[in-house]
C-alpha cells in the first residue's frame, strides 16, 4: 500500500463530523467536488466503504467508524507539529491569522492593523471577521480577540478591561419618538437585538432594562448591521461607545441605565507564544487594546444628560 495522503483523512473526519460532504467543504475551504474525490481516494486506497448515505446524510459504516478515531489521532499530531513549528519560528516574515468578531473587525482593527504596518511591514495580516470561537488549537487562528474567558487549559487569556456600551438611537428617530428620561419610555420602543433573542433580553434584564421579546423586531448576529440599522433610525440599539463616537447622529439613551459592560480577552496558544512574530503581534495587540479601553472609559465618562458627548 502507498502512502496515504494526509489532504484525504482530513476529508474523511470533517465528512464525518458534520456529516454531510457540503458542510465538511465549508469548514475545511474546499469545493464539495474536491473533497468528494477525496473521501472516494481514500476509500479506494483502504479497499474499505466510509460511508453510506441515508437520506441526504452521510452515514459512517462499521468500518468507517473503526478508522474514524485513527484519523482524529492523526490531525491531533498532525496540528501539535504545526503548533510546535509555529512556536520556534524566529523569522518575522510570514502570516499571523487574528480571529475578531465582526464589530471589533470594523470599528477597532483599521487603526491596529495600520500601526502593524508600519513597524512589522513583513508580517502579513489575516484578519478573520467572526462571532464563532475560533478553534486556537487546530490553528484556525493564532491569536483571538474574545469577549468571554477561555476555558481550555492549553490556551494563555488575558483580560485587556472593558468597553462600554450603551443604548442609541438616531437623531432621526428621537425627532419621531422624543428622548426618553426613564426605562418605561421605551416599552413600546423596536428594538434591534442581537441573536439569540432570549439570552439578548436576558442580558439586558441583568442591567436593569426590560425588553419585552415582542420588541425586537429586527435580530441578527452581526453588530455592525444592527448599528448601521440604528444609526437609520429603525430602532433602539445597544452600540459600543467608541463605534457610536464614529458615527455622527446617534445619541446615547439613559447613560446612567444602559451601561453594558464588554470585556476584552486576547487569547493565543501557549505553542505559539514562543513564536518572534506571533509574540510581537500580540504585545501590539495587548497595547493597542488597552488604550482603546483607556480612551473608551474616558467618553464613557463625558456623556452628559443630553445623550450627546461633550
Amino acid at each position: 500500500m502507498n502512502g496515504i495522503d494526509w489532504n484525504w483523512v482530513r476529508a474523511f473526519r470533517a465528512t464525518a463530523e458534520t456529516g454531510s460532504l457540503s458542510a465538511a467543504s465549508r469548514k475545511l475551504g474546499l469545493s464539495q467536488p474536491t473533497l468528494s474525490r477525496q473521501v472516494a481516494a481514500l476509500e479506494e486506497q483502504l479497499a474499505v466503504t466510509l460511508f453510506e448515505r441515508v437520506g441526504k446524510r452521510l452515514v459512517l459504516t462499521a468500518g468507517g467508524a473503526g478508522l474514524l478515531e485513527h484519523a482524529r489521532q492523526m490531525a491531533a499530531a498532525a496540528e501539535a507539529l504545526a503548533l510546535s513549528a509555529a512556536g520556534q519560528a524566529s523569522d518575522l516574515s510570514g502570516r499571523v491569522s487574528l480571529s475578531v468578531t465582526d464589530a471589533v473587525a470594523t470599528h477597532v482593527m483599521p487603526g491596529i492593523v495600520e500601526r502593524l504596518r508600519e513597524e512589522v511591514p513583513q508580517v502579513t495580516v489575516v484578519v478573520s471577521a467572526t462571532d464563532a470561537l475560533s478553534d486556537l488549537r487546530r490553528r484556525e487562528a493564532d491569536i483571538a480577540i474574545r469577549h468571554v474567558r477561555p476555558t481550555e487549559p492549553e490556551l494563555i487569556g488575558r483580560l485587556i478591561g472593558e468597553l462600554n456600551a450603551h443604548l442609541y438611537a438616531s437623531d432621526t428617530w428621537i425627532a419621531r419618538h422624543g428622548m426618553p428620561r426613564e426605562v418605561s419610555d421605551l416599552s413600546g420602543a423596536t428594538v434591534l437585538a442581537f441573536d439569540p433573542v432570549e439570552q439578548f433580553v436576558s442580558h439586558m434584564e441583568l442591567q436593569g432594562l426590560r425588553v419585552g421579546p415582542e420588541q425586537c423586531a429586527v435580530v441578527s448576529n452581526s453588530a455592525s448591521a444592527l448599528w448601521e440599522m440604528t444609526r437609520r433610525g429603525l430602532g433602539i440599539g445597544v452600540v459600543l461607545d467608541v463605534a457610536a463616537a464614529r458615527m455622527p447622529g446617534l445619541r446615547v439613551l439613559l447613560p446612567e441605565l444602559s451601561r453594558v459592560p464588554v470585556p476584552l480577552w486576547l487569547v493565543t496558544h501557549r505553542e505559539v507564544q514562543t513564536s518572534r512574530r506571533i509574540r510581537l503581534v500580540y504585545d501590539i495587540l495587548a497595547e493597542e487594546l488597552r488604550r482603546l479601553v483607556v480612551s473608551g472609559t474616558d467618553l464613557s465618562e463625558t456623556l452628559g444628560d443630553a445623550g450627546k458627548p461633550i
